[in-house]
């Protein structure tokens, strides 16, 4: 019989504390004070991100298993989730302006714009660019990780499938549609929604979940852009980025706009 010597787990020991708390190094000198905020707000939504990814996951291998209520639960959990990554942008908005530029010159070419994981959530929400990908260097972890995403189907494109295994007629170019591909708004695939929504409770309670994501994450780009404004006015974002331009063309763009045009239709 093999002898298990590993040692009791602790709290400690198990959510590697000693590890997690040596992570926040300012480079500021002193260091200034809000340097300390900045890093921890920002490593804690990098970790809110691979729980997305974690869960939506989680949510396609459910919908190819049919299983449309755990996908609303896993949904519902996600939607949450957004609302946490909303609110902690209150804390960071307690940082003036002036506070933030007493250290953001230490970001150097550093900046919201390099995380990887937050372009991983966009590609399986169908927001794909050859142009992110080359952001990061090849071989990368984070490159790899990308273009996986990039290659994968989207999560309306597992809804889709869904939708045709539940005996909707999804066209086929619809169900054999380049994932890499924009998602465009397709009368046909509308049609079938309003049918849905009409006859078919359980699926239209599932549409209605993917409508409250899109939300969330219409939501969260718009008080992202809001709180950039707020902190750094129209200046260039570090890492050579556009800043508040940049994020203001993202805001009010569906991810599912099938979900949005079907509303006077109903």
């Amino acid at each position: 019989m093999a002898d298990d010597t590993r040692a009791a787990a602790t709290y400690t020991s198990y959510l590697k504390i000693d590890e997690l708390l040596s992570l926040q190094q300012p480079r500021s000198a002193g260091p200034e004070h809000d340097e300390t905020l900045f890093i921890i707000i920002h490593q804690v939504y990098e970790l809110w991100f691979k729980e997305l990814l974690h869960e939506f996951d989680r949510v396609m291998q459910l919908l190819e298993a049919d299983q449309s209520h755990p996908s609303q639960h896993t949904l519902k959990r996600i939607l949450t989730i957004l609302k946490v990554m909303v609110s902690q942008l209150d804390i960071l908005e307690t940082m003036t302006p002036l506070e933030f530029l007493s250290f953001r010159e230490r970001l150097d070419a550093a900046s919201g714009f390099q995380s990887d994981q937050f372009r991983q959530v966009e590609f399986v929400l169908g927001v794909k660019s050859e142009q992110t990908l080359a952001r990061f260097a090849e071989g990368s972890r984070a490159r790899v990780a990308l273009e996986r995403r990039y290659r994968a189907p989207t999560l309306w494109d597992a809804f889709l499938h869904y939708l045709s295994r539940e005996g909707y007629g999804v066209p086929p170019s619809d169900l054999e549609r380049d994932p890499v591909a924009p998602v465009e708004p397709s009368a046909a695939i509308q049609q079938i929604l309003v049918d849905v929504y009409r006859r078919d409770p359980k699926n239209a309670e599932l549409c209605e979940r993917l409508v409250d994501l899109d939300e969330g994450i219409q939501e969260w780009r718009y008080r992202h852009v809001k709180m950039v404004e707020r902190t750094i006015g129209t200046r260039r974002g570090t890492g050579g980025s556009a800043g508040a331009a940049y994020l203001r063309e993202t805001v009010g763009r569906p991810l599912f706009p099938d979900l949005w045009a079907i509303r006077s239709q109903l």
